[in-house]
């Protein structure tokens, strides 16, 4: 695949670590993990989301639908499946993600808020991608160093 920049753009299959929330910042921090070099991708979301999130990854599913299940189940109710979900960029401390969808013979790519598509793709058990160079920009060691420091009551 090639970029508009004309670069060649790998992507690179991320699993959810876990949620952490940051006390100095009030909000959670959803980390991605590439499992073949290990790098980590943070990614600061709100409380809403990383309830939506940690629901989907603990396998929890409420009494009455919240709004991704609702997306889910509507999908669902017309055959639309998400085929996976694309990390594509960060500006201005923002993340950029695509839903890339399939209905009737069809593929469909949609804007999304990360944290929306991940909370999608984890109902789904959608694969959820990141392009190479994001990840060079925002995966570091020192992050890395961090996630490893941290207890598994931390997540």
């Amino acid at each position: 695949m090639q970029s508009k920049k004309g670069r060649n753009i790998v992507l690179v299959q991320m699993k959810v670590q876990g949620l952490v929330f940051d006390p100095n910042q009030n909000t959670y921090i959803l980390i991605l993990r590439e499992e073949e070099k290990n790098e980590a991708l943070p990614i600061w979301i709100g409380r809403p989301e990383a309830y939506a999130i940690g629901l989907a990854v603990e396998g929890v599913f409420p009494p009455r639908p919240l709004t991704h299940d609702l997306i889910t189940n509507i999908m669902e109710k017309f055959n639309a499946k998400i085929i996976s979900i694309v990390l594509t960029d960060l500006k201005d401390s923002t993340y950029y993600s695509k839903i890339h969808l399939a209905y009737n013979d069809s593929e469909f790519t949609i804007d999304a808020r990360p944290s929306d598509a991940i909370a999608l793709a984890l109902r789904a058990n959608a694969p959820i991608f990141a392009h190479n160079d994001l990840i060079k920009k925002e995966g570091s060691t020192e992050i890395g160093q961090w996630l490893e420091g941290l207890k598994p009551e931390d997540f």
